[in-house]
């Protein structure tokens, strides 16, 4: 039997509809906020494989087209591999969720989102994140929720809820913050530099809001949520877990204090790897499935005996993986032009964190489009971050980058966007990608050093540099330590990855996932304040290589001429099919074709702005003085020099002013007396000096020599 619920949540409606679609899902929910709407289901397996190391959860968020009322784009007309836009909801979703599951729950479960209809002033990522939290929880999946989400604006100094499109372009902040009705548990946030303590306030503003979704979800739930299926789960015994700690704990803990990567990780394996063949030629005489069962079972003590070890080292320590203080950056270096025929290029590493960053600048023609729900369609400025498997000395997959690369890059497109100039001040198409060449831990943020340093050195006035810094959190009982500048271990074994990547003057993006139920306001502020003082050391590094944006572009980069012509002008300047702008491209370029290489860039906005992209200036004023050519206006009384294109004897020549622009000089007005035949006074080729008598009733611009002459 369907049931409607409602909320009147900050002058708006959210509805829940369930029990008439999707009904043989475990869970499912449809959610309108606004006319957005949003088909929420969750289904998990009948079985679980007890002997796997992780939770598979898949958390899907499926744009269809028809929501916005298009049809998608290029050949095939269907929906096909999610956007970056999809895949950065799935994960937006994912992770506030992912750690509300029981830590031994190891049945498959899968979360759909589809994506109905949407109205652009109401979110469909919060829309599904809500949905996603509400379907789970009434169903009889496990899971420790309910969570929600909110986007968090703010507008004239006040912060609002799930702001408007109109409201969200004069916002200052772009967060958005998930929790449980009792913490905060994701961060995801842009912001034109904003202080640390305005940051804060607007997280616990979100806070505030997600309380009141999360009360709406409980009501919801007592009514109609499911018992909670059993599961099954690998029972270890006390007795195993002790044996096993006798024999490593003391080696482990002396692994674990060594300082250098590979070392460190070299010998864990090798005690871990000892510890497994002891217990397999122990039990060699064991069928292969109890085997394997028991092999499973050291394997995950030896996991948390490492783990806990690890936390008690750093917390009752206070002793970090390499040495360091709790509030210490690894060293860092930097380079700059290490690539000779880029546009820009720089090297920014941070302990065995390495990154190359390289930047392209394009003609604004070369923008990427985007085909999604979004309003926006076009997209100039792209950060792409690549992580090869060599980084970490490892093999693996190569292809298309999948969702963690995506992210990455969103993140620190997020951040460096920010300071990125309006193409009015730099009419460029920028690219930015990020080679990660070594990683531990934090490659996210030495791509945004990275990039911004190459930013700097490819001539891109950026309003100020920016820097990122990765923050941990690792909790021991009730006790608690946050780390400044993460590596690898202290993120794979502890509670918090918590990016925060700014300017001087304040905040330019957050990101923050945890491993636990959620983190208090004094964790936040403790964390926002310790990555304030890291990213102004970081900022003096970078600074002391590259002070600011260079003056020019590199010589191998396009240069670029703007000008404004009459916008009812551009139909000539394009000529009938593209026959003018092409001739002019070819001619000015000395090419043979508009997509060589060495072809001149032309791009004709509507408003009337000319933009020419070029390495030579003189093919760019070639080009320009040909367009302007075409535009130009005769000014009426004004003596012009022309030159003499067609003859017509009995009646006068038409005269070229330049090219594109021709007039007719009447026979009577060639000369001060009566010419019987044109070509008495003048021949085709000659050059005379005309005066402008304006158009004719008919449109023709009228020239008199006799005028000039006078």
């Amino acid at each position: 039997m369907k049931k409607v619920y409602e909320l009147d949540f900050r002058g708006r409606k959210l509805v829940v509809e369930h029990g008439e679609l999707a009904k043989q899902a475990h869970g499912s929910v449809l959610v309108r906020y606004g006319d957005t709407v949003v088909l929420s289901t969750v289904v998990v397996s009948k079985t679980a494989n007890v002997l796997s190391d992780f939770f598979p959860l898949m958390v899907l968020y499926q744009e269809k087209l028809y929501s916005v009322g298009k049809i998608p784009g290029g050949f095939i007309k269907r929906e096909g591999r999610p956007t970056e836009a999809a895949t950065l909801a799935a994960r937006m979703i994912d992770r506030p969720m992912r750690p509300l599951f029981p830590e031994n729950f190891r049945n498959e479960v899968q979360i759909v989102n589809t994506i109905l209809s949407v109205d652009p002033d109401n979110s469909p990522e919060m829309t599904a994140m809500f949905g996603s939290s509400l379907a789970t929880c009434i169903s009889k999946v496990p899971f420790d929720g309910p969570i929600a989400g909110v986007k968090v604006g703010r507008v004239d100094g006040k912060f609002i809820i799930n702001p408007t499109v109109e409201e969200a372009e004069v916002s200052d902040i772009e967060l958005t913050v998930a929790g449980t009705k009792d913490a905060i548990n994701m961060v995801e946030a842009g912001a034109k530099e904003v202080s640390e303590e305005d940051m804060l306030e607007a997280l616990m503003f979100g806070h505030e809001a997600i309380k009141e979704l999360v009360a709406f979800e409980e009501k919801i739930i007592a009514e109609i949520g499911e018992e909670k299926m059993e599961y099954e789960v690998l029972e270890i015994s006390k007795e195993l877990r002790e044996e096993v700690s006798a024999i490593c704990a003391t080696d482990l803990d002396q692994a674990l204090r060594i300082k250098d990567k590979l070392e460190k990780y070299n010998a864990i394996d090798e005690i871990k790897e000892r510890v497994v063949a002891k217990y397999e030629e122990e039990n060699k005489e064991l069928e292969e499935d109890a085997l394997q069962e028991l092999v499973t079972k050291v394997k995950l003590v030896l996991e948390d005996i490492e783990y806990d070890l690890f936390r008690s080292i750093v917390v009752k320590e206070h002793v970090r993986a390499d040495g360091r203080a709790m509030t210490e950056i690894r060293p860092l270096s930097t380079d700059i032009d290490l690539l000779p025929r880029t546009h820009g290029s720089a090297l920014f590493t941070r302990g065995e964190t390495q990154s190359l960053s390289v930047t392209t600048l394009g003609a604004l023609g070369e923008h990427q489009i985007l085909d999604g729900l979004d309003l926006e369609t076009e997209k100039r400025f792209m950060l792409h971050y690549n992580f090869p498997q060599f980084s970490v000395g490892e093999t693996g997959r190569y292809g298309s980058p999948g969702r963690r690369e995506i992210g990455h890059g969103a993140l620190g497109e997020r951040a460096l966007a920010q300071v990125i100039p309006s193409e009015d001040v730099f009419p460029y198409t920028i690219r930015v990608v990020s080679e990660i060449l070594e990683s531990n831990g934090s490659s996210s943020q030495a791509s945004i050093c990275a990039g911004c340093m190459s930013l700097m050195a490819a001539g891109v006035p950026i309003k100020a540099p920016v820097a990122g810094i990765a923050m941990g959190l690792i909790t021991y009982g009730e006790d608690y330590t946050i780390l400044t500048d993460i590596q690898g271990m202290e993120d794979h074994l502890g509670d918090m990855d918590f990016k925060v990547a700014g300017t001087r003057e304040g905040i330019c993006a957050l990101q923050m996932d945890i491993k636990i139920k959620g983190i208090t306001k004094e964790i936040l502020q403790q964390a926002l304040a310790q990555a304030k003082v890291a990213r102004m050391e970081i900022l003096d590094v970078m600074q002391k290589q590259i002070a600011e944006p260079r003056p020019e572009v590199s010589e191998y980069a396009p240069k670029t001429m703007t000008f404004m012509i009459n916008p009812d002008k551009i139909k000539e300047v394009i000529g009938k099919g593209g026959e003018t702008i092409t001739k002019i491209i070819l001619e000015c370029s000395h090419v043979n074709a508009v997509n060589d290489v060495n072809a001149v860039k032309v791009d004709l906005e509507d408003d009337g702005r000319v933009i020419i992209y070029h390495t030579d200036k003189a093919i760019i004023e070639a080009t320009a003085n040909r367009i302007k050519d075409i535009v130009r206006e005769p000014e009426v009384d004004k003596i012009y020099t022309g030159k003499v294109v067609k003859i017509l004897s009995d009646k006068g020549c038409f005269v070229e002013l330049w090219p594109g622009c021709e007039g007719m000089v009447h026979i009577g007005q060639l000369a001060m007396e009566r010419v019987a035949k044109v070509e008495d006074v003048v021949k085709e080729g000659d050059e005379i000096i005309v005066k402008c008598m304006g158009y004719d009733a008919k449109g023709r611009l009228n020239l008199s020599r006799k005028e000039a002459i006078k």
